[in-house]
């Protein structure tokens, strides 16, 4: 059943969890109708939706492997058809699993440049030709793309591909009064983050920042909602570091 209504359209790609999540919770607020992307978590991208729907918005659930430029496609014709022509997007989908360089498989390599970079590269060309003027998009790097970790080689040259697409989207777009942005976000409280780290590294994690903490996931869902928002109007091609002042 079609939600097309005079709202704001969004889509929050990896938002059925996490960062996403509480993205898809905050644009929800701020008036966007939102299109929840996953990739295999069903169950939790339609009980997103039905929370967002109950709190009076407008929400669907769209599966999608943003890796792959068919599913894209069918994404933005999905968001089209339901809630109508793309307002925002939010390319939170991401992939992060550490390793030594000399120690990472193919498969590995394949897979986080596959979400991360190859992801990024499909959504922002498809919302090339169907995002309206006056659009937002907001990619996502990473404050690991500042520190130089050993472990991260593989995750952070893709991050860094990602600032790379934001700094020259922007000016590609010139004319059509689209923002686009990156956030990179420090040490954050969600599975991908927490999963594989001891109490310790993680305790070690927390202290990092001048803030002492790790970040929430409404941190960032601040910062997206500020991007793409009248305030941040004037804010293109940037990349914000949201990580306590970690980096």
């Amino acid at each position: 059943m079609s939600q097309r209504q005079a709202k704001r359209v969004a889509i929050v790609t990896g938002a059925s969890r996490g960062i996403g999540a509480a993205i898809a919770r905050r644009l929800a607020r701020e008036g966007f109708a939102v299109a929840i992307n996953y990739a295999s978590s069903a169950k939790e991208a339609d009980a997103l939706v039905e929370e967002l729907r109950a709190s009076g918005g407008a929400a669907i659930a769209v599966k999608a492997d943003v890796a792959n430029a068919d599913d894209v496609r069918h994404l933005f014709d999905t968001v089209e058809a339901e809630l109508g022509k793309v307002d925002a997007l939010i390319n939170n989908a991401g992939v992060l699993k550490t390793a030594p360089l000399a120690d990472t498989s193919d498969a590995l390599y394949d897979q986080t440049f596959g979400i991360n970079v190859r992801g990024t590269f499909n959504t922002l060309r498809e919302a090339a030709s169907r995002m309206k003027a006056g659009g937002r998009i907001v990619n996502f790097s990473s404050t690991t793309l500042a520190l130089n970790m050993p472990g991260y080689a593989i995750y952070n040259a893709t991050k860094a591909a990602v600032e790379a697409f934001t700094h020259v989207f922007a000016k590609e777009l010139r004319g059509r009064n689209i923002t686009v942005n990156a956030v990179a976000p420090g040490p954050v409280a969600t599975s991908l983050f927490l999963d594989g780290k001891t109490d310790e590294q993680i305790a070690s994690f927390s202290k990092m920042p001048p803030l002492e903490r790790l970040g929430q996931p409404d941190d960032i869902a601040s910062v997206v909602a500020f991007l793409v928002g009248a305030d941040g109007a004037w804010v293109n091609g940037q990349v914000l570091r949201a990580n306590g002042g970690l980096a």
